[in-house]
């Protein structure tokens, strides 16, 4: 048993902003993020634009198909893609003590 440090390693995110979750994804973040559109595209990342029956969450949100099953991301979170490619949420105030720009 000891302490360990996180490997450095870059990853892509993308800010799902109060603005983002208002309008959708407007065409430059899906330009400026091909990652991010071609898992929309793919039907990984989808935004719930209205209620789902039996869901908590109020819309918009995003479901996100990830290896472990499917995730939702709410407006301020930042959409991840991995190492290994895989998408996934991150809640605003882990990503800020856990990323900085690289």
């Amino acid at each position: 048993m000891g302490k360990f440090r996180k490997k450095p390693v870059v990853i892509d995110a993308v800010h799902f902003s109060e603005r983002v979750a208002r309008d959708g994804w407007p065409e430059t973040v899906l330009q400026m993020n091909p990652w991010l559109a071609d898992a929309c595209r793919d039907g990984d990342v989808f935004i719930c634009r209205e209620r789902l029956e039996g869901h908590p969450l109020t819309p918009p949100f995003l479901i996100i198909q990830t290896l472990e099953g499917k995730l939702t991301g709410t407006p301020g979170d930042w959409i991840i893609r991995g190492v290994k490619g895989e998408v996934y949420a991150c809640k605003p105030d882990v990503f800020a003590v856990t990323y900085e720009p690289a």
